[in-house]
């Protein structure tokens, strides 16, 4: 597994130094939760490093192509809103070499749309399904299809959705056997759950 380096609460010399070794090693390096400003700056010292905005992510390295023999998985949020969580796992999935999808809008609010993708859902190795609000999408999910599903509650929400701990609660009291429930946010942590069923 790709060693990820946590970017929000280090300084940009810190990350400097952390870089310059996986530079030295010739190793792809991810750095997760960086800001705009910080991920700038960084780019202003490693001129070929990538800027992953949607996942508040930077990369420094070649992303390896997908290797069809580790299977796929499809990344789903419930809104657009979500989109910064599941851009994590999705480019988390990209560093491993594991092909995957990722699917918009196909929350329990317009349930219709998520019926229109049932069978690409059917046809993939696992789902990681990022919600927030309430965090019903894994539930549902885990009623329609087989496959292993990770749950990502995420912080978004009014008040009483509780910075994603309702979504949270919601999916670790889901009727639905056999779910698997990350942290709040934690698009990495789903990718990584997804990279270990996929390589057993």
């Amino acid at each position: 597994m790709i060693e990820a380096i946590w970017g929000e609460h280090k300084t940009t010399e810190q990350i400097v130094e952390i870089l310059k070794n996986f530079q030295d090693k010739g190793e792809l390096a991810l750095v997760t939760r960086v800001s705009p400003e910080k991920a700038s700056e960084l780019k202003g010292f490693f001129k070929s490093a990538e800027i992953h905005s949607l996942a508040r992510c930077l990369t420094l390295g070649k992303i390896p192509a997908p290797l069809t023999s580790l299977g796929n998985v499809v990344v789903l949020s419930g809104g657009t809103s979500d989109l910064f969580v599941a851009a994590e796992a999705e480019l988390a999935l990209r560093c491993h070499g594991v092909q995957v999808e990722l699917l918009l809008d196909v929350g329990v609010a317009g349930l219709h749309r998520l019926f229109n993708e049932l069978e690409k859902l059917k046809k993939a190795n696992v789902l990681i399904a990022c919600a927030g609000m309430e965090g019903a999408l894994p539930t549902v999910l885990a009623g329609l299809v087989s496959q292993p599903i990770i749950g990502v509650p995420v912080s978004v929400g009014y008040g009483v959705s509780a910075r994603g701990k309702t979504a949270l609660e919601g999916m670790l009291a889901s009727c639905s056997p056999g779910l698997m429930v990350v942290n709040i946010d934690n698009g990495y942590g789903s990718a990584m759950a997804a990279l270990r069923i996929l390589r057993s």
